[in-house]
């Protein structure tokens, strides 16, 4: 009956939230078993969570980044560094949406923020709108999968898993996706005889080499000195930092600082600095010194608009977790979680099969939830069977949330459909065919990160 009303308010044009809800009380009036103030009490307990007060921070740290100018250094150095070859802004495109996604957490932001200039740039140099798009849309599945991730922190909160674990864990797959869209890239460059953007020079393309070396010695660096030298952590972390804002000042790097956001984020993490939550306040914190101190690019007018943004977007996804949270605990009290559990494991208890059926489930929900809805749903009914045919919760969890990050490009729910739709000024018909050829390189990552849970399990193992 719970689902039946659910669908019945969906179908009848409800936002998702207020329908989870909204069954949820009118299931408790129609049966009459409890009062209906459980369900402002239960919506209250579940964002009643110290990691959900990750999430404000995550996104107001975003949003300082989107705002304070950052996109075009990330576009910039992106420029640089592969901009020279065949299909050039492609290749920009995706090399973009990986750094970007390292402050963002979110595809939305990936798509709104830097494809506004992404495909701006993309059909000033002839490239064809359709083919713009696509592969915007397809990098801005990056955001949640490289960290910080919105997603994952909802996850983690939900199934009682690690959120540093979480973000270690979606590094190498990050780095995997990047690449296989890269080669696709490289295949529409080949197919219609596309060269580089900028021509190549070595002095350029070396100051690029030398910024990812910065970022990629940086961390070692210092964990060498910490682990084998013996030195305080927070007094060599504090001087490895005044170096680093000294070389940036004197080379005139285009994206080390803000580049240094998950480095600082994961590294503070794995090293049991701070929490998940201390974390993102951190990266706000270093969000700020960026573009109040060190850029100057932000001032307290646009200060004032982005906390105001910050607060409708958090009030937004607080308020669906919590109408989510009735909603799954209303689906376990009547016992359809249960339910599930036992028909899907008399039909098998191969993981295998089992991956392969809550793939395809999860991205048929993610065309019609948006994706921290489908969590908060999905993670009572589908944790539960993982637990029992021994499936990590950190490797489920990613692939959870890249199933997720696919159904955004589809209609009729899909957010960065629409958003590119509006950018690049097509129908979403348009849009929507466009973006089809890039589900190859996305689904075939979805099945080596399914299968291949070593690829997604290397570093969290290492550090935790």
């Amino acid at each position: 009956m719970l689902k039946i009303i659910f669908l019945f308010l969906m179908t009848g044009g409800l936002p998702v939230a207020l329908a989870m809800a909204g069954s949820a009380l009118l299931y408790i009036w129609w049966t009459g078993n409890l009062p209906a103030f459980v369900v402002i009490h239960r919506m209250v307990s579940g964002i009643d969570s110290f990691p959900l007060l990750a999430v404000p921070f995550f996104i107001l740290a975003g949003n300082l980044m989107n705002n304070a100018g950052i996109t075009n250094r990330i576009y910039n150095y992106a420029l640089a560094l592969v901009g020279w070859l065949k299909g050039g802004l492609g290749h920009v495109n995706v090399v973009g949406s990986v750094v970007f996604a390292g402050m963002s957490g979110t595809a939305i932001a990936d798509a709104a923020g830097l494809g506004t200039i992404e495909i701006k740039a993309m059909k000033d140099h002839g490239y064809d709108t359709e083919f713009a798009v696509g592969v915007t849309a397809a990098s801005a599945t990056l955001g949640p999968i490289i960290p910080p991730s919105l997603p994952f922190v909802i996850y983690g909160m939900m199934a009682n898993v690690s959120v540093g674990a979480l973000f270690l864990a979606g590094i190498l797959p990050g780095v995997l996706m990047a690449v296989a869209m890269m080669f696709t890239v490289a295949y529409f460059a080949h197919k219609n005889g596309w060269g580089g953007d900028i021509r190549f020079e070595w002095p350029r393309v070396a100051k690029a080499l030398m910024e990812t070396a910065v970022v990629i010695g940086w961390p070692v660096a210092v964990w060498l000195l910490v682990n084998k030298a013996g030195l305080p952590a927070q007094i060599t972390v504090t001087a490895a930092l005044g170096v680093l804002f000294v070389a940036d000042r004197v080379f005139r790097f285009q994206a080390v600082l803000p580049i240094m956001t998950p480095v600082l984020l994961i590294g503070g993490m794995t090293t049991g600095i701070f929490t998940p939550t201390e974390g993102a306040i951190a990266a706000c914190l270093w969000a700020m010194v960026l573009g109040f101190a060190w850029y100057r690019t932000l001032n307290w007018k646009m200060f004032v608009k982005v906390c105001l943004d910050t607060v409708e977007t958090t009030a937004t996804v607080l308020f669906i977790v919590a109408a989510a949270s009735i909603f799954g605990w209303m689906l376990t009290a009547t016992g359809v979680t249960a339910a599930i559990s036992q028909w899907v494991l008399a039909f098998t208890k191969d993981p295998w099969v089992f991956l392969l059926l809550a793939n395809l489930l999860m991205l048929f929900v993610g065309c019609f939830l948006e994706p921290t809805a489908a969590i908060t749903i999905l993670v009572p009914i589908l944790v539960p069977i993982c637990q029992q045919l021994g499936i990590d919760l950190v490797h489920f969890g990613l692939v959870m949330v890249l199933n997720l990050m696919i159904g955004l490009l589809h209609p009729p729910m899909g957010m960065v459909l629409f958003v590119l739709a509006r950018v690049a000024k097509l129908s979403v018909e348009r849009t929507t065919m466009a973006i089809l050829p890039w589900l190859v390189p996305l689904l075939g990552s979805l099945v080596l990160i399914t299968y291949f849970p070593k690829a997604v399990l290397w570093l969290p193992k290492m550090f935790y």
